[in-house]
């Protein structure tokens, strides 16, 4: 938990201190209690949260004595409704819209095909059209909307919001993503790499006792990983931490775009587990045409074959999670990880299969050095966690108290 300042000029600071620790609270606290969690007085306790409940972003509810004798003391709770953020997540195979409350609840959801026959430019225009539709029809005032997230495959360049070469995206080579979409909707845009996303999900969805050190396996038409290490997420020097496809797990398989065969994001891709399926079980036609909509209809196939004990299909998804496995030994080992969260659009459906032998093969591989237990478990936000992600992000960017902030410039320093 971050502690407060009393210092005068940080008041803006303060103000995401308290806001955090409120909104991490459900029952909500009173401001005594606000200031025994934040290290602030109660005096800046007092004037900030007359402040936050000015902005709506905080509301008092009701009264406690404590089982005491004293005056009773007001609490204070978040106030969802307060503001909202919009979440975008451009998947090469579904393009995902939110919008999110402060409390992180989804209040409106879309969802399209991602148009692979037409340009940047024009899937930029429809991604700004659903922007807008779904704000219209979900009842939030647009002036309480903070901005837009984008959740996008890598490599990115974060500091200009621009889509550099992502590798399951044709046509997307160098597009200025957020200053595209600032143009159109007239709303802040970050532009974030997806996995990070779904980890910054995690982070804002979770309590402050549970953020710790985890990795967030990230399974959607690609595969990455975000990671967190003592409660902040992990970028890099670009901002492109976390692509884990090209982890070498086997000696075998289909020849990766790398030139290598076993990469870790090419043996477990869907389509290619879709195809070897279909190559080892007479129950789908070998010609069918694998487009979009036809790999997420039988991947689902494949998982729910699987735990129903098909033979073909076991042996596909038993090999899948060895290869996870073997992965995570090594990012674990790397990281000193105790805790692995899966998500994406394609991990649900295979979820209980590979969560019954992943915890396993990882605790009994004799390359594992964790001197401790690895928790491992499917992310609560769902399928759209990329999309969650990206709108957390700028709920987070605007109001989570981060050190850095009080970071005085040069020309300030004496």
């Amino acid at each position: 938990m971050r502690l407060g300042t009393n210092l005068p000029a940080v008041g803006g600071y303060n103000q995401k201190v308290i806001l955090d620790v409120i909104r991490r609270t459900s029952g909500g606290l009173s401001r005594v209690e606000l200031a025994e969690a934040t290290g602030l007085s109660a005096q800046t306790v007092s004037n900030v949260s007359r402040k936050l409940l000015a902005d709506g972003l905080i509301r008092e509810a009701g009264t406690t004595t404590d089982g005491g004798v004293g005056k009773p003391r007001t609490i204070l709770q978040l106030e969802a409704r307060g503001r909202f953020a919009v979440g975008v997540h451009l998947d090469p195979s579904v393009i995902t819209l939110v919008v999110l409350d402060l409390a992180g609840s989804v209040v409106a959801h879309s969802r399209m095909p991602a148009p692979s026959a037409v340009s940047s430019e024009e899937t930029i225009d429809r991604i700004a059209e659903a922007v807008e539709s779904l704000i219209a029809g979900s009842g939030v005032s647009r002036d309480r909307i903070v901005g837009v997230g984008v959740a996008a495959p890598g490599p990115v360049d974060l500091g200009r919001g621009i889509m550099l070469n992502p590798p399951l995206l044709s046509g997307w080579q160098s597009v200025p993503l957020r200053d595209a979409l600032l143009a159109r909707l007239a709303l802040p845009v970050l532009v974030e790499k997806d996995v990070t996303a779904a980890a910054v999900a995690e982070l804002w969805m979770g309590d402050a006792d549970a953020r710790g050190n985890f990795a967030f396996f990230y399974y959607g038409t690609g595969t990455g990983m975000g990671v967190v290490l003592n409660g902040e997420v992990i970028r890099g020097a670009s901002g492109n931490a976390g692509d884990i496809g090209h982890i070498l797990v086997t000696s075998g398989g289909e020849l990766c775009s790398c030139g290598r065969r076993g990469c870790l994001g090419n043996v477990i891709l869907p389509r290619l587990l879709v195809t070897e399926w279909i190559g080892r079980s007479a129950a789908t036609p070998t010609d069918l045409e694998l487009d979009v909509e036809a790999v997420h209809r039988e991947f689902a196939a494949l998982a729910a074959l699987a735990e129903a004990g098909d033979h073909a299909a076991r042996s596909v998804l038993e090999a899948t999670a060895a290869h996870i496995a073997t992965g995570l030994v090594a990012i674990i080992n790397l990281l000193d990880l105790d805790r692995v969260v899966f998500g994406g659009p394609f991990w649900h459906p295979v979820s209980a299969f590979l969560l019954g032998l992943i915890p396993g093969l990882v605790a009994d591989s004799p390359a594992l050095v964790a001197p401790h237990a690895v928790a491992f478990e499917e992310s609560g936000i769902g399928e759209d966690v990329a999309a969650v992600g990206a709108a957390c992000l700028v709920l987070d960017n605007t109001f989570s108290p981060r050190p850095d902030t009080l970071l005085l410039s040069p020309s300030v320093r004496s």
